[in-house]
């Protein structure tokens, strides 16, 4: 659609994101393929309702602050484009910079705001406010957070009548996606006569999006994503299993630490004095290389440096890595795709451990397959339990990116996935959890699955505890054009 011929921003909408922006019901779910707008599309309904009615207040809840923050970023692009002055912009926290996220808002001269929180109950609660609940079947705990906010929508004695967006892709019949796929058997696929809350419950899957003028080639995308169980979930809506996140918020708050740091002194990398081990994701242009670097002290592994190297060459890559593994007394590296031939560059150098086959070099060649995932995340999470014995840095990339993975369950079988992002991967997250492997003095070959009770012995950091289960304005145009 040319610029040109547009005489109101919302015309950039596509015929599935106008019929949802039109819906005025007061619950309103909409159940969207990833990659379809979503967000952009309830960005438009709330800028424009604040627009319209002064005193307004909505608030954005999300899965993590990440998400929170880029959905209020798209109000404020409508917002420009509507060309709304703002009259505020505001960022709170907790304790201070980079600590979690209280709110973040923006305000308009006609006194209607919009907040973002993280959609955690301690957050949502007390806000009396029109609700958008972006990804919520990717809450932590969906249920509490709704039993928090819902007295607040449900009063319309604090400032009239409220309204709700539940915006999502499913995950799963149980678990963190069972109250939405509740709403939407509920209310579309085997509706309930006579419920006083009803839903009015919008489906776009990825086809729908193309047929109506996504500029996507699917045959591509579901080439790209050679996962069939994955395709039918994200991008298909398919109510399939569930998942969890491996590292809630109030787990990773436990590690964070003033002692650790994101940067360091390249000094420590001086001489074979420290005990340092290193976990290498590798990432060349769509993800970032990551090297994480840990320091034995006593019987806590402390973060002295979260390297992040993006867009770099491979030789670029080995000339800032090389002094880093040279002070290294072990190394995990991910030799996985692209990262193979950097690997067989760096046994070369550094040898290889490899003691089954009686090789007691430097660098561990680590292929990510399911039985790899079902090693390295689960110790990752035992570190952070009490007593917790890592140390990681106060900063929001590394809170977000630990934050992000998740333990999938499809049927019988779980693995460990991470959705991508423009941040990356949860590279960090493997970084680290490669590096805590680093650390071990006894390499573990199998672990149970979730909810037995077995003993796992052995020596080293994490040996000889049991698992378990691990859960109990009009410039702004353009930007909206390439949004959508």
């Amino acid at each position: 659609m040319s610029s040109s011929l547009i005489t109101t921003p919302l015309e950039l909408l596509l015929p599935y994101q106008a019929q949802w922006v039109a819906d005025e019901s007061r619950f309103k779910a909409g159940i969207w393929s990833r990659q379809s707008g979503k967000d952009f599309s309830t960005a438009a309904e709330a800028v424009r309702d604040a627009m319209v009615r002064a005193k307004t207040t909505w608030m954005i809840a999300a899965p993590s602050e990440r998400q929170a923050m880029e959905s209020l970023s798209k109000c404020k692009e409508w917002a420009e484009a509507f060309s709304i002055a703002l009259a505020a912009e505001e960022i709170e926290r907790q304790d201070g910079p980079n600590t979690l996220l209280k709110s973040g808002s923006i305000t308009f001269a006609n006194g209607s705001r919009i907040l973002a929180v993280p959609g955690r109950p301690d957050t949502v609660r007390g806000f009396s406010a029109n609700l958008v609940l972006t990804e919520f079947a990717f809450f932590e705990d969906p249920d509490a957070t709704w039993r928090a906010v819902l007295p607040s929508i449900t009063n319309p004695l604090r400032g009239g009548e409220k309204k709700v967006r539940l915006i999502t892709t499913p995950n799963g019949k149980t678990g963190r996606g069972a109250r939405t796929y509740k709403i939407i058997n509920d209310n579309l696929i085997h509706p309930r006569e006579g419920r006083k809350q009803h839903w009015s419950c919008h489906v776009v899957t990825i086809a729908k999006a193309v047929e109506d003028g996504l500029p996507i080639d699917i045959d591509e995308l579901r080439e790209s994503l050679d996962d069939p169980i994955g395709w039918a979930q994200e991008y298909m809506c398919e109510f399939l299993d569930s998942s969890n996140v491996l590292l809630p918020y109030d787990l990773i708050a436990t590690a964070e630490s003033a002692s650790a740091t994101v940067s360091c002194d390249p000094a420590i990398y001086l001489g074979n004095k420290l005990d340092l081990r290193l976990g290498i994701d590798f990432g060349r242009t769509n993800d970032p290389t990551v090297c994480w670097t840990l320091e034995r002290v006593g019987d806590v592994l402390v973060t002295r440096e979260v390297l992040v190297l993006r867009n770099m060459s491979v030789p670029d890559q080995m000339e800032v890595l090389r002094h880093r593994i040279k002070a290294a007394r072990r190394v995990c590296y991910d030799y996985t795709g692209v990262g193979i031939g950097m690997g067989d560059v760096l046994v070369k150098e550094f040898g290889r451990w490899h003691p089954e086959g009686h090789e007691f070099g430097k660098i561990e060649l680590c292929t990510f397959t399911t039985a790899f995932k079902r090693l390295i995340f689960p110790r990752l999470r035992q570190a952070f339990e009490s007593p917790c014995r890592v140390r990681i840095p106060i900063d929001v990339e590394v809170r977000e990116d630990l934050h992000a993975m998740q333990q999938i369950f499809r049927g019988t079988d779980y693995t460990y996935e991470a959705p991508h992002t423009r941040e990356g991967h949860s590279d960090r997250c493997t970084a680290l959890a490669l590096a805590l492997r680093a650390a071990d003095g006894h390499v573990q070959h199998h672990l149970p699955a979730p909810g037995s009770s077995r003993i796992i012995k052995g020596a080293g950091l994490f040996g000889g505890r049991s698992h378990g289960s691990l859960f109990g304005g009009r410039p702004s145009l353009n930007r909206l054009m390439a949004a959508a």
